[in-house]
């Protein structure tokens, strides 16, 4: 028996692996797969750059043809603003955002937040929204008034008015007598709501609370007539 049939594990060995002769260093091969590689893009080198072109001629076209983004002005800070501030009409600008991008409550209108106080510090470019302002004073729109509580004897009439409504104040001596105006047609700000019931019996002032805007030397009528007379409610038109 020859010796490659005694000995088949060498025979198999032998025909898988390559010979020393004609085995290639990887480095060489991989070298040889560059060069080819290079002169076949160098080749073809102006079919690809047409290539290209055409591609960015493609997505610019596409890009045009997208439908506008719709955008909504919002007024944003123009610089840092520190909580308690007045707002002015210079401490904001005005920018188009996406819709999809304005927070809820946001401001569009300078007039809305001119001479308003800010409830917190708000950063430059930061969209203003109505969670970032305090709410108007009760006195917006009355300037030179003072608001003025005033406690009225019967709190059912109080349930019937609404901030906004014209009022006169009357005011009776508590043993009776003659009634007088102390406050003709004011203006409600506030009501605040009345006591609760059985309070008056229980050692506690009874009525309700009414706030209106008077101006200062009416303010001090009505405490003086608070003190010494009931006060009662004339609804005006």
């Amino acid at each position: 028996m020859d010796d490659q049939n005694t000995h088949p594990e060498k025979s198999l060995r032998s025909l898988a692996m390559p010979s020393p002769q004609t085995s290639e260093p990887l480095s060489r091969r991989l070298a040889g797969g560059w060069r080819r590689l290079r002169r076949l893009v160098l080749a073809r080198r102006r079919l690809l750059a047409a290539g290209l072109a055409g591609l960015a001629v493609l997505t610019g076209v596409r890009a045009a043809s997208l439908p506008p983004v719709d955008t909504v002005p919002v007024l944003v800070a123009a610089d840092d603003l520190a909580g308690g501030a007045t707002v002015a009409a210079d401490d904001l600008t005005t920018v188009d955002l996406p819709e999809e991008s304005v927070p809820a409550g946001a401001v569009t209108a300078a007039e809305d937040v001119d001479g308003r106080t800010l409830a917190a510090p708000v950063r430059r470019g930061e969209p203003l929204t109505d969670v970032r302002l305090l709410a108007p004073g009760i006195l917006a729109g009355y300037p030179g008034m003072v608001a003025a509580p005033v406690r009225v004897a019967d709190p059912a009439a109080v349930r019937l008015l609404s901030v906004g409504d014209r009022i006169d104040l009357v005011a009776v001596a508590p043993d009776g007598g003659p009634a007088s105006v102390v406050a003709a047609s004011v203006p409600v700000v506030a009501v605040p709501g009345s006591a609760p019931a059985g309070a008056a019996e229980d050692g506690l002032v009874g009525g309700a609370l009414v706030v209106v805007a008077v101006p200062e030397d009416g303010a001090l009528a009505l405490a003086e007539a608070s003190v010494r007379a009931v006060i009662s409610v004339v609804l005006r038109d």
